[in-house]
C-alpha cells in the first residue's frame, strides 16, 4: 500500500518495502552501536596495544569485500533477502563468539574480525542493492536522510546506554548484557525481513566487467576514486578516536557520552540535510562538510581532553550528514544511469564496496607499519593529519560528475534560480 507523506518530501509516494528497509536499518544500527562501539575497548583492555586493535579491524576490511563478491554471486542466483538474513545471522554469531571467548578475545582478534567482516559483507551487499531497487531518484534523498536519522538515533541512545550498563556492573556482566541485547535486535531484523517482497535475479555475475566499466564511464570512475579516498580516511579513524577517548577518560560511560553528542547532532542534521540540500547543491555540500570534518580534527590534536573530544564529536556530527546524504544519493544516481544498470546493479554495488575497502585495508596496513617502526604517540597524530585530509579528495573526485551534460546542468540551475527569484 502506498502513502503520501507530503509534510516530509512533498508529493512523493513511499511504498511499504521502503519503510520495512528503514526499520531493518534502524534495528541494525541499534544492535551495532550498542555493542560494536565497545568491542575495540574490550580488546584494548585485554591487550593494551594498537596492533591488536588494528589487526582486528584489518580482518574486518579484508573479509568484507571478499564476502561482498560471494554475496553478489548468491544474490544473482537466489534472493537478496536471503543474503540480508545471512548477514544478520553472521553478525549475531560474532557477538555470541565474543561472549563465548570472553577474556581471551584479544588472542582471537583476527578470527573475530573475520567473522564480523563476513557479516558486514552479506548485510551491506543486500541492504545497498535493496536500497537501489526500492528507492527512486525522487525518494533517494528522503531514504538516505531518514536512514541517517535512524542511525544517528541508534548512535545517540545505544552507546550511552551501553556505557551506563558497563559502568554500573562488573565488566563481564555488563558486556554480556549488551551483547545479548544486540543479538535480540538482530533477530528482530531477520523477522522484519520476512515481510519484504522477494527479489530474485537471474544471470551471471560480471564482476570484472563492471571494474573495466571505469574505462568507458568517467562518472563511474570518479565515484570509485571517491570511495577509495573515503576508505583511506575511514580505515584509521574508525578505531583510533574511540581508543583515544578511552585513554583520556578511562571510562566507557565517557565514550558513550561522546557518541551521544556526536549522534545527537547527526540526528538533527540528517533531518535538516534531507530537507534543505537539493540536487543542484550536492557537490557544494560535500565540499563544505569535508572542510568542516578535516578542520575539526585539529581541536583534539592541539589538546586532547574530554571537553575537546566532545566538541570534536559535535562538529563531526554536523559534518557527516552534510557529506553523506548528497554523496550516497549521487552515487546511486550515477549507478542508475550507468550501462546495464538494471541487469548488473548487484555488480555495481559490489565493485563500489570493493574499492571502498581497498582504501580501508591500505590505510590500516600503513598504520600497522608506522606504529611498528615509530612510537605510536608520535606517529598517530601525523597519520591522522595526512589521512584526515583525504576526505577532501571525495569532492575533488566528484566535482566533474554530471548526470546530464555540463551545459544542461548549468541551464537547469539557472532555471531553478530564476523560479526562486520570481
Amino acid at each position: 500500500m502506498h502513502r503520501t507523506y507530503q509534510h516530509l518530501i512533498g508529493k512523493t509516494e513511499i511504498n511499504r518495502d521502503l519503510i520495512l528497509l528503514l526499520v531493518i536499518g534502524g534495528l541494525y544500527s541499534l544492535g551495532i552501536y550498542l555493542s560494536n562501539t565497545f568491542v575495540n575497548i574490550y580488546l584494548w583492555k585485554q591487550a593494551g596495544d594498537y596492533i591488536t586493535i588494528a589487526v582486528y579491524n584489518l580482518a574486518i576490511f579484508i573479509f568484507q569485500p571478499v564476502t561482498f563478491i560471494i554475496a553478489g554471486k548468491i544474490a544473482k542466483k537466489v534472493d537478496r533477502i536471503i543474503v540480508l538474513r545471512l548477514g544478520v545471522i553472521f553478525l549475531s554469531l560474532f557477538f555470541l563468539c565474543v561472549l563465548f571467548i570472553g577474556e581471551n578475545a584479544a588472542t582471537f582478534n583476527f578470527l573475530l574480525g573475520s567473522l564480523l567482516g563476513v557479516g558486514y559483507g552479506f548485510y551491506w551487499l543486500a541492504f545497498n542493492v535493496l536500497t537501489f531497487e526500492i528507492t527512486e531518484p525522487e525518494t533517494r534523498d528522503f531514504f538516505n536522510g531518514f536512514l541517517g536519522v535512524l542511525q544517528s538515533f541508534g548512535g545517540m541512545v545505544a552507546p550511552i546506554s551501553a556505557g551506563f550498563i558497563i559502568s554500573r556492573m562488573t565488566e563481564n556482566v555488563g558486556y554480556t548484557v549488551i551483547f545479548t541485547i544486540s543479538f535480540i535486535l538482530f533477530i528482530l531484523a531477520v523477522v522484519s525481513s520476512l515481510f519484504l517482497k522477494r527479489r530474485s535475479a537471474e544471470g551471471n555475475f560480471y564482476f570484472r566487467k563492471i571494474i573495466q566499466e571505469r574505462k568507458h564511464n568517467k562518472n563511474w570512475k570518479r565515484i570509485l576514486n571517491a570511495h577509495v579516498f573515503q576508505g583511506l580516511r575511514e580505515g584509521i579513524f574508525m578505531f583510533v578516536i574511540s581508543i583515544w577517548i578511552y585513554i583520556v577518560t578511562e571510562s566507557e560511560l565517557s565514550l558513550g557520552m561522546f557518541n551521544l553528542f556526536f549522534s545527537g547532532f547527526s540526528f538533527v542534521f540528517y533531518f535538516l540535510t534531507t530537507k534543505f540540500i537539493k540536487q543542484s547543491k550536492r557537490k557544494q555540500a560535500i565540499l563544505f562538510g569535508s572542510l568542516l570534518l578535516y578542520s575539526s580534527l585539529f581541536i583534539i590534536l592541539i589538546h586532547a581532553s574530554f571537553v575537546t573530544l566532545i566538541i570534536y564529536g559535535i562538529l563531526i556530527g554536523i559534518a557527516y550528514p552534510i557529506i553523506n546524504v548528497p554523496y550516497a544519493s549521487l552515487t546511486y544516481d550515477v549507478i542508475g544511469k550507468a550501462r546495464e544498470a538494471k541487469e548488473l546493479r548487484i555488480e555495481y554495488i559490489v565493485v563500489r564496496e570493493f574499492f571502498l575497502n581497498i582504501g580501508r585495508v591500505a590505510s590500516i596496513i600503513t598504520f600497522l607499519i608506522a606504529v611498528s617502526l615509530v612510537d605510536p604517540e608520535t606517529v598517530i597524530p601525523i597519520l591522522l593529519v595526512v589521512f584526515g585530509a583525504l576526505h577532501l579528495f571525495i569532492y575533488i573526485s566528484l566535482r566533474k560528475i554530471y548526470l546530464t551534460s555540463p551545459q544542461k546542468e548549468v541551464l537547469i540551475k539557472d532555471q531553478i534560480s530564476d523560479e526562486k527569484n520570481r
